[in-house]
């Protein structure tokens, strides 16, 4: 994993995660935490970071249903809670789906770019613009509980192709 840029990242292939490599750095994190990573927490984790675009949970769980004995809707949705809970993974609110999270050790909360097209999402890492909210909110006397912002468009990549069709 690269290092966290001070001015937000926006190039989508530092989000690249390789699967068992961040298995392994969330289950340092988990040791370091005092957290257990269950052998379906990993697995959930695994398929999350290894699908490289959102992921829904009945997807999850028709995967999880492939290499093991049937696991109900709960068990996903359970690991998939403490996944979040912990900073593992991100909710895309928007289109209720997953994504893993680009900084497993950084509690934050960043915008995402969504492609409509090809759903690649862009974890920003650019927490000013959270702060910013967060700031906005308060001199209204209105105090955030929690926010997911969301983009939606079309990537460079998608714009690029639909300029080229004749």
């Amino acid at each position: 994993m690269q290092a966290r840029h001070a001015d937000g990242c926006t190039d989508p292939q530092h989000h690249v995660h390789h699967a068992d490599e961040y298995v392994r750095e969330v289950e340092k994190a988990c040791s370091e935490r005092g957290l257990r990573l269950t052998p379906l927490r990993a697995d959930v984790l695994r398929l999350v970071a290894d699908a490289g675009q959102p992921v829904k949970a009945y997807d999850l769980l028709a995967k999880i249903s492939e290499s093991k004995a049937a696991s109900a809707p709960p068990t996903i949705y359970r690991a998939l809670d403490f996944l979040l809970e912990n900073g593992f993974i991100h909710k895309l609110e928007s289109i209720n789906a997953f994504i893993a999270c680009h900084h497993p050790n950084v509690r934050h909360t960043v915008p995402f770019l969504i492609c409509d097209r090809c759903h690649t999402t862009i974890e920003m890492e650019d927490e000013r613009i959270g702060r910013q909210l967060d700031e906005k909110a308060r001199a209204l006397g209105f105090t955030p509980q929690s926010h997911a912002l969301e983009v939606h468009g079309v990537c460079a990549k998608c714009a690029a192709q639909a300029d080229a069709r004749p």
